[in-house]
């Protein structure tokens, strides 16, 4: 497919000062088909009116600009000057500032999880809020950019998939859109770098306090959204790690009988042409291998009955900064991975 090249779009960054809004930045800020108007925090936030590239050094030589106060007046100018915005906010900021950028008629490009549920009754239960904006939980596009390329592309708001989902959902619906799955319970064991908890420091987050330590048990927030998007109940169970960035998923599905390798390779092939997913065979993905990358390695072994799939994503870029880039690629017409390789 032959793709022409459209002029420059200009979008928007809100909640800039946070991990994945640096490395959001800093993807929007290379690409050459998007230009960045502003960059924003909460009008009462500490690091309004400094420079991005202060509060992330290692990106100083390219994040020079001002973190400005989200003001009525820069609403108002986000409005006459953007196409588009990214949220990279608190999940209940994103449900109250999105309506105001979709009325206007700009596209939004969430990656909390303000619009990732169909349920609105989950948020109270999963989220700890209730959510005042329903009548836009069921436009939301969920933003898997290689499973929903074509709504992507379409979407006026885009709920960019949470981290772990990303990884178990990268290996799981291939097999699941080839009914190769019992209907079992889907277990799912994931580890995260200390960046998935968020720049704002916390006790069980501290260096001295952090240890490979399990939390969110049967309660965590993704459980329903990976439930949700395979139609099926899964055991979800994160785990916090004293290392920077990174996720690894273990997880274990039951084939039906008379499934055979050939047929879980064949399903893997509808990753074929994705230029952002490596699959392999009895390999075993490694975190090492994804960081400061834009990539999901995919491996799987059998036993039996038995499938054990291993998915490794850097939980700030296929996790949330680079898929959020692939979905704003997709709406303009450009090869997904445009500006990410």
């Amino acid at each position: 497919m032959q793709y022409q090249t459209p002029h420059s779009q200009s979008v928007a960054i809100i909640g800039a000062s946070g991990y994945v809004g640096a490395e959001l930045t800093r993807l929007v800020n290379e690409h050459s088909a998007l230009t960045l108007i502003g960059c924003y925090v909460s009008e009462h936030s500490s690091d309004a009116g400094k420079l991005l590239g202060d509060l992330h050094p290692q990106y100083a030589h390219c994040l020079s600009m001002p973190l400005q106060p989200l003001s009525s007046a820069a609403k108002v100018a986000i409005i006459e000057q953007a196409a588009t915005v990214f949220l990279c906010t608190d999940h209940e900021v994103s449900v109250a500032l999105a309506p105001e950028f979709l009325q206007a008629g700009l596209r939004v490009i969430d990656l909390s999880g303000g619009f990732r549920l169909h349920d609105a009754n989950q948020y109270s239960d999963f989220y700890g809020f209730e959510h005042k904006h329903t009548d836009w939980l069921g436009r939301a596009v969920y933003g898997l950019a290689e499973w929903h390329a074509a709504d992507i592309a379409t979407a006026q708001l885009v709920a960019v998939p949470g981290c772990y989902p990303t990884a178990a959902l990268m290996a799981l619906l291939p097999l699941k859109q080839k009914a190769l799955l019992t209907d079992d319970k889907l277990i799912v064991n994931a580890v995260s770098g200390v960046t998935g908890a968020g720049r704002k420091g916390a006790l069980n987050t501290h260096g001295a306090e952090l240890s490979l330590q399990a939390y969110g048990l049967f309660s965590h927030r993704h459980t329903p959204e990976i439930s949700q998007q395979l139609q099926q109940n899964v055991l979800f169970t994160p785990h916090l790690a004293n290392f920077p960035r990174g996720i690894l998923a273990t997880v274990y599905a039951n084939l039906y009988d008379q499934v055979t390798d050939t047929e879980i390779e064949g399903a893997y092939q509808c990753y074929a042409g994705q230029p952002l997913v490596r699959v392999k065979a009895q390999s075993r993905p490694a975190i090492k291998n994804v960081v400061h990358q834009p990539f999901v390695d995919i491996g799987w072994h059998r036993e039996g009955n038995q499938l054990i799939m291993l998915s490794a994503i850097d939980n700030l870029l296929k996790g949330a900064a680079s898929q959020a880039i692939q979905c704003i690629n997709l709406q303009l017409g450009l090869p997904v991975e445009e500006g990410l390789l």
